[in-house]
């Protein structure tokens, strides 16, 4: 069944109600690479309840990412989920995630873009808690086969990266189980943790959540350029650009700029392949 574009974005707001504490945090932090070495006072920031600060990237698993699913079950929105890849994400903060909280979640589809033999959908989710807002979240989510309903192509944004060495290098292991402990945040695609299942989708093995990706790549940004302060984070997106194993390690360059960090993100074993690209942090 085509996309029925004007029935999507006409289609009333989902709302729910999430709620996480520290456990959910702690989880997610673990499941990002957090902890190593277990006693350094900089990674008892995530893993220590009487010292928690919260990961701006949370925001993509708080209450389980259930917006996502909502959004593709919109009114005028019927497609094969074995065709829908996550294109790119963003999320905008306005202020720090409290390590306990409870939020209404407010989901739409925000835009929908016809690139021909493929179809984007743009699933915008608002967050606010008793105080007012918390943050924006928007996933770029690209299906293939669902194109030709006869919309605008829509925006290509692509950040040119500096034309100089980068300010800062630094490289991340991703663990061979941290798909296994990243998806208790939510995730059970079993194409980050079932071989049989990942050899039918095409893969030799399972692959990371690029969201795992995305998540180790904002603490690397925090840690090494925002002196471990996940407050100066006002907002964060990228376009996943392509995979990345369990056991490979991310390389991550940053170019800092005024008010904001640019990114390039590869697979070091895989002769610095693209896992991430128009990658940009933005900050106080």
């Amino acid at each position: 069944m085509p996309i029925d574009a004007a029935r999507a974005l006409a289609a009333e707001p989902r709302r729910g109600d999430i709620g996480w504490d520290h456990k959910d945090i702690q989880l997610y932090h673990l499941g990002l690479g957090a902890g190593l070495p277990a006693t350094d006072p900089d990674e008892l920031r995530y893993t220590l309840e009487s010292k928690l600060h919260v990961l701006p990237s949370f925001a993509t698993v708080a209450g389980a990412g259930m917006a996502m699913l909502g959004g593709l079950a919109a009114p005028g929105i019927d497609v094969n989920l074995a065709a829908v890849l996550h294109g790119g994400h963003s999320i905008e903060l306005h202020r720090p995630i409290p390590v306990k909280g409870r939020a209404t979640s407010t989901s739409k589809v925000a835009a929908l873009y016809d690139k021909g033999k493929a179809a984007v959908i743009v699933l915008r989710s608002e967050v606010a808690d008793a105080d007012g807002p918390l943050w924006t979240s928007d996933a770029q989510l690209f299906v293939r086969g669902e194109g030709g309903f006869g919309g605008e192509r829509g925006p290509s944004v692509r950040e040119e990266l500096p034309d100089r060495a980068p300010d800062r290098v630094e490289e991340r292991r991703i663990r061979e189980d941290q798909a296994l402990l990243y998806r208790l945040s939510g995730d059970w695609n079993p194409l980050h943790a079932d071989p049989e299942f990942a050899k039918l989708a095409g893969f030799d093995q399972p692959i990371l959540h690029g969201l795992c990706s995305y998540g180790m790549t904002l603490k690397a940004v925090v840690d090494s350029a925002l002196g471990g302060d996940v407050s100066r984070v006002r907002a964060y997106r990228t376009r996943f650009a392509g995979i990345v194993f369990p056991g490979e390690t991310l390389r991550i360059r940053m170019w800092q700029e005024p008010g904001r960090v640019l990114i390039s993100v590869t697979a070091v074993e895989r002769d610095d392949a693209p896992v991430l690209a128009d990658t940009v942090v933005e900050h106080a």
